[in-house]
């Protein structure tokens, strides 16, 4: 046998630092996993759903930088891919997608198993082509790459099944293709705008993004230059959080009261690499607004701004900072600190809890994970209340990860990012606090976990609901339904997947079961049972929602179900001394 297309493909991903792929084998990805086995430096990372090869490629590129590959057969294989995609692109990670298709001859005559691929994933790639021609696949490998790692997202391969088998000349060996770095910053006159208008203003608050991963110093020396509260957006949380004088928190859905004041309060806003989306939770109109980002076309997509800045944010900031008035008021940004200290304070009371708690607070759960994670560990969230934990009492610390759906916001991420996250950081602790609907979703891949042996620690809100859906009914005024799970002990189901399970359902035994689960040699899964009625209020509530609330408790009482509006009282009135 000579030397074939997915010969070459493998060999080009190997020699750019692609050490794994993502994927479940079918008959037309046949050719393209046996030249992964008969290489051998490039392994097949085996999964249940190909949803999660996409998340794990996804993990893995957000906390290398690195491009990342997962792969899935023709028709229904690929397609499976599409959810975790979706997530890779909005996070803006290099993720490379190899999707089989049927055989050329039969395109276009409704085949069994026929899609049409690249027209499948347009709306969640940066590049998606199909080859038809052998000699078109290494060229168009080495595109797709560039473009992923170059433009921070998906590129997307369609090869059909035959094309990995056929025969082709490799006449010189495949030159890495690895991504770049640039300095990137605006003109002067862009500078010079934007330091008028900071210059001028008296309350200036920064609101800061992902666009901040590798400029900390950079954004707190403007924040101490301008005497700013700073705000970051949930994506910021795990690069601006530590070492932050300025720090005020989150806003938006998930954030509170100290950030959406510093937000409310300021008569300049400063944004550093961030698209928050949240337009109700961004000054007046009559707010300056000046905005950095590297990617022009994001600028003003929220909010009119007034000096657009395309540049990154540590190059544009070196810029700035010369530039910007020396100031020696701190009143405003003592106030909003200040505010920040009490909120911090009520959020850690809502995590202690008493012995005798049956169900758990989820805040303590949290809080305990925080407690007993090892200082560079990576954690991964569930969408919805896991996050909503996650955002309020996880600690970074500069060596801390936190990745999550923040973007796309689907459930069942958390395992299958942290799946990506851990094949390529062996030796590192990673956490993945899951929901119960979320686990459930994709629960197979506790095998994976098993059958790849990785040492993932699994921490399982157990609240029998989807509880954040139940929020939102509440918010809304509808009465829950369709919400409920069952009652189901996820540590047995963890014991009968051969991973280490255990269930706490007081905080006594939560501490114990998260210490042995941490320290076990090998997967881990321990089941918190919280309570179901838990809220996480947003920073601001308005009227429409304080009616909404009215309207559900009056159609749940009259609907028969009482017992959950004195649950609800229960469980969040605590500090005026309901047990």
């Amino acid at each position: 046998m000579g030397t074939t297309v997915a010969d070459v493909m493998v060999a080009a991903l190997a020699a750019s630092g692609v050490r794994r792929v993502y994927g479940l084998p079918g008959d037309s990805l046949n050719g393209f996993t046996d030249a992964l086995r008969r290489n051998g430096a490039v392994s097949w990372a085996h999964v249940r759903h190909e949803e999660t090869a996409a998340f794990a490629a996804a993990g893995e590129a957000a906390v290398t930088g690195r491009l990342a590959v997962a792969a899935g057969s023709c028709g229904p294989g690929n397609l499976h891919l599409i959810n975790g995609l979706f997530d890779a692109q909005r996070s803006r990670v290099p993720v490379l997608a190899v999707a089989a298709h049927i055989p050329r001859a039969e395109i276009g005559g409704e085949y069994f198993q026929e899609t049409h691929p690249q027209e499948l994933f347009r709306e969640c790639s940066v590049y998606r082509e199909m080859a038809s021609l052998p000699e078109q696949v290494p060229r168009m490998l080495r595109i797709a790459m560039r473009s992923a790692l170059e433009r921070r997202g998906v590129a997307v391969l369609v090869v059909p099944g035959e094309l990995f088998l056929a025969d082709i000349d490799l006449p010189v060996p495949p030159r890495p293709v690895v991504g770049t770095s640039s300095r990137v910053r605006p003109d002067d006159a862009g500078l010079a705008r934007a330091a008028e208008v900071l210059n001028r203003a008296e309350r200036v608050t920064i609101l800061g993004g992902a666009g901040c991963h590798d400029a900390h110093d950079e954004a707190v020396a403007l924040a101490d230059a301008l005497k700013a509260p700073m705000v970051h957006a949930l994506r910021g949380k795990e690069f601006l959080e530590h070492d932050n004088p300025y720090d005020v928190g989150l806003t938006g859905l998930i954030g509170y009261s100290s950030g959406y004041r510093a937000m409310e309060h300021c008569d300049a806003l400063l944004m550093l690499g961030t698209d928050f989306p949240y337009r109700q939770f961004y000054p007046g109109p009559d707010v300056p607004v000046v905005q950095v980002d590297v990617r022009g076309e994001h600028i003003g997509r929220r909010t009119e701004v007034d000096v657009p800045l395309v540049g990154t944010v540590k190059d544009t900031a070196a810029a700035l900072l010369p530039l910007l008035r020396p100031r020696t008021d701190r009143s405003f940004a003592d106030r909003m600190t200040g505010h920040y200290r009490k909120v911090r304070g009520r959020l850690d009371h809502l995590a202690a809890a008493g012995q005798s708690d049956n169900p758990m607070h989820p805040q303590h759960v949290a809080a305990t994970v925080d407690k007993l994670a090892t200082r560079d560990a990576v954690f991964t969230a569930d969408v919805g209340t896991p996050t909503v934990w996650a955002a309020r009492y996880l600690t970074m610390n500069g060596h801390r990860r936190l990745i999550g759906s923040f973007n796309h916001g689907t459930m069942a991420n958390a395992l299958p990012h942290a799946i990506g996250v851990q094949a390529s950081h062996p030796g590192r602790q990673v956490v993945a606090l899951c929901g119960d609907g979320g686990l459930s979703m994709l629960m197979g891949e506790l095998l994976t976990l098993r059958r790849l042996d990785l040492p993932v620690k699994i921490v399982v809100f157990n609240n029998t609901a989807l509880s954040f859906v139940e929020l939102e009914m509440k918010a809304a005024g509808i009465v829950n339904f369709g919400t409920d799970l069952g009652e189901t002990d996820y540590a047995e189901v963890a014991r009968a997947a051969g991973l280490f399970g255990a269930r706490a359902e007081r905080p006594g035994q939560l501490e114990e079961a998260l210490t042995t689960a941490l320290e076990h040699d090998g997967p881990a899964l321990v089941d918190a049972r919280t309570a179901r009625q838990e809220l996480s209020l947003p920073p601001k509530i308005t009227y429409g929602q304080l009616k909404g609330f009215t309207l559900f408790a009056t159609r749940t009482i009259l609907s028969g179900r009482a017992d959950e509006i004195v649950e609800l009282a229960r469980t969040n009135l605590r500090d005026l001394g309901f047990d």
